[in-house]
């Protein structure tokens, strides 16, 4: 079964703003690394490596950071000439008469799926469809989908009232689509593949199945998603890899970092290549430092995430926030932000 993965990376992440005003969501950077990139790795690691990145906003951010694709990888992009929703960008990004069964993703989405394994499921049960589907304690912020004893897809309850499902079955954000299943979808405009293609696709009678995955799961579309998504990689909740150097128990810091002997290192903590740490400043618990990045004397970050080249002022404090790249931050206590620009 010849696969081709459609990573889906054109929305605004108008939540992440300031920081998302002109970068895609999916390139924002898990542990100085953008999710994105991390993505394709993951994919190529399963074997697909013919994938297309579906693009509208930000869309040159993406193109120039990957002018070159990953080693083994061919990328392919298709930046939509309007907002099409999901329904439409999956049909534009597949192109004209695709013949390969398509594995696609929404790409603000941090998972650990076995891929290979949801692949099988799709071949196995001869689906037309498969939607990958998590189980979550109260789906009433998400779609609930429904299965019959075999597994195929009965019924989707949007956002459904207590006592209107059992279900606690929601859709992850990952699918798999046979190619003829694309002339459900209207071309050219938008279309809603949650809202309009799957419940068409139920009505004409196709085979659509949901497969429960397993791993870790996370939308990183908040500020509060995006850090506990780095608490959970830190403390050990979610399996990525913490790549770099460790001093001590989750205490990773790169070996050209100038941390002084007069700081207080206090882990959970990441620090990547580059950053200064001065003397008298405490940084951590639960604290992610990028590449390049000024913690000044006596400032203080916990519960953090700071991009490449962020700068803190002396004796500034940063509690439960994203500073963002190359913003600077001269004092006072910064708390529950995320922020872009000098303040």
């Amino acid at each position: 079964m010849a696969v081709r993965a459609i990573l889906l990376a054109g929305g605004l992440g108008t939540r992440l703003h300031p920081l998302t005003v002109e970068l895609p969501k999916p390139m924002v950077p898990v542990l100085g690394k953008p999710w994105l990139s991390r993505l394709i790795d993951q994919l190529a690691a399963f074997g697909v490596t013919d994938i297309t990145l579906s693009l509208r906003h930000g869309g040159q951010v993406v193109t120039d950071y990957f002018r070159e694709s990953p080693p083994g990888v061919r990328l392919r992009f298709a930046v939509e000439p309007q907002p099409l929703g999901t329904g439409g960008a999956i049909r534009f990004a597949a192109g004209p008469d695709p013949t390969d069964t398509l594995l696609i993703l929404n790409a603000d989405i941090v998972q650990t799926f076995d891929l290979n394994a949801l692949l099988e499921f799709h071949r196995q049960h001869r689906a037309q469809v498969t939607i990958g589907l998590v189980e979550v304690a109260d789906p009433s912020a998400y779609g609930a989908v429904e299965l019959d004893k075999n597994s195929r897809v009965t019924r989707f309850v949007e956002k459904p009232r207590p006592g209107e499902t059992d279900s606690r079955m929601v859709n992850a954000g990952v699918y798999v689509f046979d190619p003829g299943v694309l002339s459900w979808i209207p071309p050219e405009r938008p279309v809603s593949v949650e809202r309009e293609t799957f419940p068409a696709l139920l009505r004409d009678g196709v085979r659509v199945y949901g497969c429960l995955c397993t791993g870790y799961w996370k939308d990183i579309g908040t500020g509060d998603r995006y850090l506990q998504l780095h608490r959970d990689i830190l403390e050990g909740r979610c399996p990525i890899p913490v790549s770099g150097p460790v001093r001590g128990p989750a205490h990773w810091q790169a070996d050209d970092a100038d941390v002084s002997p007069d700081a207080r290192i206090m882990p959970p903590v990441y620090i990547g290549s580059g950053a200064v740490i001065e003397a008298g400043a405490q940084v951590g618990p639960r604290a992610v430092i990028g590449a390049g990045c000024l913690v000044a004397k006596g400032a203080r970050i916990s519960d953090s995430v700071l991009w490449d080249g962020a700068r803190v002022g002396a004796g500034a404090t940063v509690r439960h926030s994203v500073i963002g790249f190359a913003t600077g931050i001269g004092g006072g206590t910064v708390e529950n932000v995320l922020l872009a620009g000098w303040r």
